[in-house]
């Protein structure tokens, strides 16, 4: 299995999804981690020339240009079955889902401690952050 954190260091969960400048890949077997990658990750910057439309009348990030968006920046994780960051707007929360990622938001930083914590079926996803 493998695991995507979203950082921008590659040892703390960055607080939003979007602006986020990596994704830290780990992946686990027999409930070990056996591999970490850190692979670049578009994000708001990348798609500057195409205007700032991120905003719809049914939430954050939920219109067909911002879904369009987010199924770019999921490519790269394609291969994970979990996102793990600490915000994110419900339109990329849902365009996870739909790229058959499951997206968890909270609050914990360490990205060693939330491992350990979704690894034990423990790491709660805190719904109420996003945006």
């Amino acid at each position: 299995m493998k695991i995507a954190f979203i950082t921008d260091d590659g040892k703390t969960i960055s607080r939003h999804f979007g602006r986020a400048a990596h994704y830290l890949v780990i992946e686990v077997k027999n409930g070990q981690a056996v591999s970490r990658e850190l692979r670049e990750k578009i994000g708001h910057v990348h798609f500057s020339d195409e205007g700032q439309r991120h905003e719809s009348h049914l939430g954050s990030g939920m219109d067909a240009a911002s879904h369009s968006k987010h199924q770019q920046m999921a490519h790269t994780i394609s291969d994970c079955e979990s996102l793990i960051c600490g915000g994110m707007g419900r339109g990329a929360y849902q365009s996870m889902q739909t790229e058959g990622i499951k997206p968890i938001v909270t609050d914990l930083t360490d990205i060693e401690v939330a491992l350990q914590t979704f690894l034990e079926g423990k790491l709660k996803d805190q719904t109420e952050k996003l945006h």
